[in-house]
């Protein structure tokens, strides 16, 4: 066997590519070509967050119409509840007082409020406010404390 080393036939050798990239080499110092990738990274960055703005608003144009109409389903609902309620307490004006009907209706309402909001009171009671968020500040003061004594 020979030690020589024989490249493909038209394949590039190791002397080739020395000496083509001395040809084409670059002639900026180091703190030229850090300034050009941070000019770079830069203009990268500001490209992802103006990506990011695009889609956001997109994102929130759709979330605003599916509130506009859950908000109309809202108004739809309580519209429904008024007449629901009126004909109840005229059905009751048959066998009662139509005025004692309606008190009658209306306490039934004021005890489904009460309770709604006595479950409702209950349930934010319960709610942590970006708990892993608040545990990373912790342990974030408490690093600083140990850095800074």
């Amino acid at each position: 066997m020979s030690s020589s080393y024989y490249p493909p036939e038209g394949g590039a050798t190791a002397a080739d590519a020395t000496s083509s990239s001395s040809s084409t080499e670059d002639d900026r110092t180091i703190g030229q070509i850090i300034g050009d990738v941070t000019h770079d990274l830069t203009t990268l960055m500001r490209q992802e967050l103006d990506l990011a703005k695009t889609e956001a608003k997109a994102e929130a144009a759709r979330a605003g119409k599916g509130a506009g109409m859950l908000a109309g389903a809202g108004v739809g609902a309580h519209l429904a509840l008024i007449f629901i309620s009126l004909a109840l307490v005229f059905v009751l004006d048959r066998i009662m007082p139509l005025d004692l009907a309606a008190l009658l209706v209306g306490l039934l309402w004021a005890i489904a409020a009460a309770i709604l909001a006595s479950m409702g009171r209950k349930q934010l009671k319960m709610v942590e406010p970006l708990p892993a968020t608040t545990e990373s500040l912790k342990e974030d003061a408490e690093w600083l404390k140990t850095r800074n004594s």
